[in-house]
C-alpha cells in the first residue's frame, strides 16, 4: 500500500508555480491576484479560504478575501461578484461554498465570468470540459487527476467507480476519466444514493472513488484487493482529545481499508491540498489567458 501524498504532491506544484511568478516578476509582468469571497463564519470554510491565501503568499501570488455576515442579502452579493469581474486587477475569483439558503448558489455561479471562474463552477466552463474544450477544470476533481497522475497511476482501461454524482466532484470527475487522455480512459460507473447492490459494484472497482460526506462509509468488505481509493470526503466528527474539539474524517475508513488498497489517499493531507493546488493553476491560467 502506498499513500497518495496530495499535501506533499500539492507542495511540488506551488514550488513550481513560484517559479514561474518569480520568473513573470523579473521580466516586470503582472503578478496574479485571486480574490475570495466568504460568506458567513462556517468554521470548514473558513479554513479552506485561509488555505488559500495562505497558498497565494507561498507562490507568490496576490490575494483579497473579501469577508460578509451570513445575513448578507443576495443582490448585495451579486453586485461584489459584478465588481469582481469588472475589476481588471483581480484575474480570477471564488465564492466559497456553501452559501445560506435565502441566496440562489446557482444565481451567484451564473453571475461570474467564466473568464475569472477559477472553481470552474460556470455553465461555460463546465460545458467546454465536457468538449473538451479550453476552459477552467473544477478544482477538485482536476486536483485527483493531476495526483494520479504524478503517481503513475495506470488508468487506461480500468473499472473506475465513483460513489457522489455532484456537479463539483462526481459528475465532472466522471467525465475526465473517460476522456481518450492519460490519466483517463477508463470504464466509468458514477453510483448514487439509488445505485443498487452498490458492495457488489464497488468490489468490482479497480479504482474507488468515494464522495459522499457520509464519514467511514466505504469498509473493507467493499473494497477489491489491489485497488486505487481516493477519499474526497471531509466531515467535522466531534473529537474531545483534541484541543479544537474535532478531527476530519473522510468517507473511507482509512484502518480498514488501507491494507487492501494499492494507493490510497489519506484524510487529512490527500484530495484537499490538490483542490487548492488546482485552483493555484487555474489563478496563473486566468492571467494567461487574458493577455496579461
Amino acid at each position: 500500500m502506498q499513500r497518495l501524498n496530495g499535501k506533499e504532491t500539492a507542495h511540488q506544484i506551488r514550488k513550481e508555480l513560484q517559479e514561474k511568478v518569480s520568473t513573470r516578476k523579473e521580466m516586470g509582468k503582472k503578478t496574479p491576484h485571486l480574490a475570495a469571497v466568504l460568506v458567513g463564519s462556517d468554521g470548514g470554510s473558513l479554513s479552506y479560504v485561509t488555505a488559500k491565501v495562505k497558498a497565494c503568499e507561498e507562490i507568490g501570488f496576490d490575494s483579497t478575501l473579501i469577508r460578509f455576515d451570513s445575513d448578507v442579502s443576495e443582490d448585495t452579493l451579486l453586485n461584489q461578484v459584478t465588481k469582481l469581474n469588472d475589476d481588471p486587477n483581480i484575474d480570477g475569483f471564488i465564492v466559497q461554498l456553501p452559501l445560506p439558503k435565502h441566496i440562489n448558489e446557482t444565481k451567484v455561479t451564473d453571475t461570474i465570468s467564466p473568464n475569472k471562474d477559477v472553481d470552474g463552477f460556470h455553465p461555460m466552463n463546465l460545458g467546454n470540459m465536457m468538449l473538451n474544450l479550453p476552459g477552467f477544470l473544477p478544482a477538485t476533481p482536476a486536483g485527483i487527476i493531476e495526483l494520479m497522475r504524478r503517481y503513475k497511476i495506470e488508468t487506461s482501461g480500468k473499472h473506475c467507480v465513483i460513489i457522489g454524482r455532484s456537479n463539483i466532484v462526481g459528475t465532472p470527475l466522471s467525465m475526465m476519466l473517460s476522456r481518450n487522455t492519460n490519466p483517463g480512459n477508463c470504464t466509468v460507473t458514477l453510483a448514487h444514493s439509488r445505485t443498487k447492490n452498490l458492495k457488489e459494484l464497488c468490489l468490482q472497482a479497480d479504482i474507488l472513488i468515494a464522495a459522499i460526506g457520509k464519514p467511514d462509509f466505504v469498509t473493507s468488505e467493499m473494497v477489491k484487493d489491489g485497488a486505487v481509493i481516493i477519499d474526497v470526503g471531509t466531515t467535522r466528527v466531534e473529537d474531545t482529545s483534541r484541543e479544537r474539539g474535532w478531527r476530519l474524517v473522510g468517507d473511507v475508513n482509512f484502518k480498514e481499508v488501507a491494507p487492501k488498497s494499492s494507493f490510497i489517499t489519506p484524510v487529512p493531507g490527500g484530495v484537499g491540498p490538490m483542490t487548492i493546488a488546482s485552483l493555484m493553476i487555474n489563478t496563473l491560467k486566468a492571467m494567461e489567458l487574458n493577455g496579461k
